[in-house]
């Protein structure tokens, strides 16, 4: 089967071999959350290190055109916990690659911005003494 691969803002790192990969930047997503022009522009350089296209648009749409151009069978992402991603997800019928979990949380999740999440997260992954320096 020949597939490409959806890049998302959950996985974000070189996991999907030697598939046409593409990033799109959501123009909705980026209003809805106020980006800045400093967030959007570190992650423009972050993936620039990555083999993969990078567009700017609908993610479902600029993904189909991409699926189209590379004669692809299907779609694989990573899994992701965003409401909104796997609505995506869903459109696309993507086949969802599990994410090896980073640390496991639980309740409720802030995933706006990473310091809210790590504040919860660094209490799991460094050890005691650490935190206290």
């Amino acid at each position: 089967m020949n597939s490409v691969a959806w890049v998302h803002d959950d996985a974000l790192r070189h996991w999907w071999g030697q598939a046409p990969a593409l990033y799109v930047f959501d123009d909705e997503k980026l209003r809805l959350e106020n980006w800045s022009l400093k967030r959007i522009g570190f992650l423009y350089e972050c993936l620039l290190e990555l083999p993969l296209e990078i567009r700017r648009g609908d993610p479902v749409t600029e993904m189909l055109e991409f699926q189209e151009a590379n004669q692809a069978d299907a779609v694989i992402t990573m899994d992701s916990p965003d409401p909104r991603l796997r609505e995506q997800m869903h459109r696309l019928a993507a086949q969802i690659v599990p994410q090896r979990q980073f640390v496991a949380l639980t309740g409720k999740l802030d995933l706006k911005r990473f310091s809210r999440f790590w504040a919860k997260a660094e209490r799991l992954l460094l050890p005691l003494d650490t935190l206290k320096k």
